[in-house]
């Protein structure tokens, strides 16, 4: 009898309480009515518990919050159409937490009228990690030791950072964790990244393993970062608990329209642009970048043609990129409800080379180490070594080439080239670099002859390559070689880093390889 009641039990579905908001002393609880059950501090806006099933996601000594906890705030509720609003206010932020009847995901927006004291705009869903124990592999730095700064750490013999686990904005649309028959995933759909900073390319932390399991949405911050802030409404975004799967990255906000929200523009508030590019690398992929001061966007494009839906009102500069690089640009504005329209071409200087190194695409994909240099620091002992490198033209795979140039680890790199008498006369070296540090940028030395020192490369306030991100500005360096320099025979061009800054290791000078060509 006991037996067949225990079997009655479990065939009965699970009962979930109603829908809606309730507050009880300091705390506010938002229940989904299928199975989610959030409680959001009510003088600060954090999140102090997130119940799954009965299962709780929330650590209890970290909680959930925008940035790194608001402080104080006012946190108010609203329900109306099966929809609870949940508004967390201060001077200058106004984080709103949405929860539709029957779903159980957090929609965010975040209004921002100045970028906050702690520097980042981010929202931080600190979870607990017996509940979430899976998060990406290579940031979990749990019982790691520091080997550069307090964000690169050693564990078990591999590099571990928070900036490992960090994706291209344009390929970013969900990233989560995982444990037994749950997940917990950030969602960051349609026009979710227009406030932010940075563009398509632009990578930032998605998740840290320590005590605690960390997911991250990072709507601004200085890792790397080559635009200034924008401010108003970030998002929409949104925290998604699943039975482990994850989402699609296509969630529909159009329900917001109708929300009020500050700085919140609906989709009856855009428009469009189409156009068409050519002149592009043939098999590199092609972006189109729209940018001002308030908001940014980008759309892949195919075939010569582009569209790019739900912008807001105003005038941008239109990028065309072949892969990552600068290759076109235009201006085209936009009207609410209205369709513009823009042709852009590639003004890259293609000469015609005698030999090249790498692609010209913006990035080093190719060169040694480029495969890895995202997911782990370059002393890592699955990296290839870094050399010095004597690379010799005609014999030498492209995949022995540095990605990177480090004045104190890997400093010149070689180039023997066996020139044909048609070959030699007046030539130009073009190094193309993707990113630098410390002021690190090339000179060669072609034989005999020793080129100037161009100037320092515009400065980025980041570690850059050790945190696991090639992406910074694009420099051109056109070295001009003489007549009389080259000879018909072997030739030797040396690269040297050179920078008025010192550093040690892989923080010493460095710059990061897109391209070399001779003509």
């Amino acid at each position: 009898m006991l037996f067949y009641l225990l079997n009655l039990l479990l065939c009965v579905p699970a009962v979930f309480a109603a829908f809606g908001v309730t507050t009880s002393g300091s705390n506010m609880v938002v229940d989904s009515g299928a199975g989610l059950v959030t409680t959001i501090h009510t003088t600060n806006g954090d999140i102090t518990s997130i119940l799954f099933n009965g299962k709780q996601l929330q650590d209890s000594s970290k909680f959930s919050q925008l940035s790194s906890g608001l402080g104080s705030a006012t946190v108010t509720s609203s329900v109306a159409n099966n929809i609870a609003v949940i508004t967390i206010k201060t001077s200058t932020i106004t984080h709103y937490v949405i929860v539709r009847s029957g779903q159980n995901t957090l929609y965010m927006g975040t209004f921002a009228s100045q970028e906050p004291d702690v520097g980042e705009l981010r929202f931080i869903a600190r979870l607990l990690k017996s509940s979430l124990p899976n998060g990406i592999p290579q940031s979990e730095m749990n019982g790691g030791s520091a080997i550069e700064g307090s964000d690169v750490f050693l564990v078990n013999g591999q590099t571990r950072s928070k900036f490992y686990s960090s994706v291209r904005f344009i390929q970013d649309q969900v990233h989560g964790v995982t444990g037994s028959g749950v997940g917990a995933y950030m969602i960051i759909p349609g026009v979710g990244y227009e406030t932010s900073s940075g563009g398509p390319f632009f990578r930032d932390i998605n998740n840290q393993g320590s005590a605690q399991q960390e997911l991250y949405f990072y709507m601004n911050s200085n890792h790397e970062q080559t635009e200034t802030y924008r401010t108003g409404f970030f998002g929409p975004y949104a925290l998604a608990i699943t039975s482990g799967s994850a989402p699609s990255g296509n969630l529909d906000t159009s329900f917001m329209d109708s929300l009020n929200l500050q700085g919140y523009v609906p989709a009856s508030g855009r428009g469009t642009v189409s156009g068409s590019y050519s002149g592009t690398l043939s098999g590199q992929p092609v972006t189109i970048g729209f940018k001002n001061s308030a908001a940014q966007y980008w759309i892949s494009g195919s075939g010569g043609r582009f569209t790019r839906n739900m912008m807001k009102p105003g005038t941008y500069t239109v990028t065309l990129y072949q892969g990552e690089l600068e290759a076109g640009s235009g201006s085209v504005s936009v009207s609410v409800g209205g369709s513009s329209s823009i042709n852009l071409s590639s003004n890259l200087n293609v000469p015609n080379t005698i030999w090249s190194i790498g692609t010209v695409d913006g990035t080093p994909a190719g060169l040694l180490n480029a495969n890895n240099i995202e997911h782990m620091h370059p002393s890592d002992s699955r990296m290839s070594n870094w050399g010095p490198v004597t690379f010799t033209v005609g014999s030498s795979s492209v995949s022995s080439f540095p990605m990177a140039q480090f004045k104190a680890v890997n400093n010149p790199t070689t180039i023997k080239w066996t020139a044909s008498s048609s070959q030699i006369g007046a030539r130009t070296l073009r190094i193309r670099t993707t990113e630098a540090f410390a002021g690190g940028r090339p000179q060669i030395m072609v034989n005999s002859f020793t080129s100037n020192a161009p100037a320092a490369p515009p400065t980025v306030d980041s570690r850059g390559v050790t945190r696991g991100t090639w992406r910074g500005i694009n420099q051109v360096y056109d070295f001009s070689i003489p007549a009389g320099t080259l000879v018909a025979g072997t030739n030797t061009i040396q690269i040297n880093v050179i920078s008025g800054s010192s550093g040690d290791g892989f923080l010493s000078p460095n710059f990061v390889y897109d391209s070399i060509e001779l003509f």
